[in-house]
């Protein structure tokens, strides 16, 4: 198989032996991959894989059709078209992945769109309403509204019927915020940036706050636009140090989250979203690189040129 394989902070096109599954893994072939900002932090050394995938071959989505499976796999048979997440080594041809971490791929998916939205949504929904219990009437806060994560984000809150406060740096991220379902945005920056985000907010806060802006600053800001008794997920990673202000946390009642995994339930829920037929997906699939220009695709993510390039033949 061909993969994109990490040698310090470059990466480079490797041909590797196919991955045989274990009991109960699949093997995709994928026509697609897309990166992600958490690719970014891997080549920087600061997102590790878990244990048991690969170390070397960063890619968190897998998406395509089975060609191979365990001996002890019920769910999928060879040719079944399938989408979900992985640990690593998503940047390849050939993917090994736990049959539970896989759903079917909607039909009205095509493979380029299957290979770009399971990270950015499933990343949101489980932080969101999985851990932080977001629910109808809810206020939501998107520190950062202008990633796949933040865009999902915003969509997803609509979904559930809560009120979407997007905030982002950029006049054109905003301006997509608000045609995804945002009903208020805030142009970050300036001194006064919590006072007019908490206003739009109603005037308490947030109930729950999705921080997707990889800064220590950031996050503090995300903490202080909480309402009381508010939930506070951190996605961005940040090498900065985060000072919790742990008094103010504790009498505001506070409770926060790190968001890193999924659950298959998660998986299921996003199917649900898309098989609804009101989410849009067409900002992420908006830029393609061939897979030989994998560091040129990371450039154009950690620069903001775009808000995720998949990788193809």
């Amino acid at each position: 198989m061909r993969a994109i394989v990490l040698h310090g902070e470059e990466l480079r096109l490797e041909e590797r032996p196919d991955p045989v599954p274990g009991g109960n893994e699949v093997v995709v072939a994928a026509p697609y991959a897309a990166l992600n900002p958490a690719d970014l932090a891997q080549r920087a050394g600061r997102y590790p894989a878990p244990p048991g995938a690969p170390q070397d071959i960063p890619g968190l989505e897998v998406s395509g059709r089975v060609v191979a499976r365990g001996a002890a796999v019920l769910g999928w048979q060879v040719g079944d078209r399938v989408f979900g997440l992985v640990g690593g080594g998503g940047l390849a041809d050939r993917v090994a992945v736990h049959e539970r971490h896989v759903v079917a791929v909607p039909e009205r998916l095509d493979d380029l769109e299957a290979a770009a939205v399971p990270e950015a949504f499933l990343t949101a929904f489980d932080a969101m309403v999985s851990q932080a219990g977001l629910g109808p009437g809810d206020v939501l806060l998107v520190n950062g509204a202008n990633g796949g994560v933040g865009t999902a984000a915003v969509q997803i809150g609509r979904y559930v019927g809560a009120r979407v406060i997007a905030i982002s740096r950029s006049d054109e991220k905003l301006e997509l915020a608000r045609r995804l379902g945002a009903d208020e945005v805030v142009q970050a920056g300036g001194t006064d940036t919590v006072a007019r985000a908490r206003a739009a907010c109603g005037g308490d806060g947030a109930d729950v706050t999705i921080q997707c802006v990889g800064s220590a600053e950031v996050a503090e800001q995300a903490i202080e636009l909480a309402t009381f008794g508010g939930r506070v997920v951190l996605i961005g990673s940040s090498p900065e140090p985060f000072r919790a202000r742990v008094v103010e946390i504790c009498w505001r009642e506070l409770t926060l989250f790190g968001s890193r995994g999924f659950t298959v339930d998660d998986i299921r829920a996003v199917v649900d979203l898309y098989l609804a037929g009101d989410i849009v997906t067409e900002h992420l699939t908006a830029r393609t690189r061939p897979l030989a220009e994998a560091n040129e695709a990371l450039e154009d993510l950690r620069e903001g040129r775009v808000l995720r390039t998949v990788l193809m033949p």
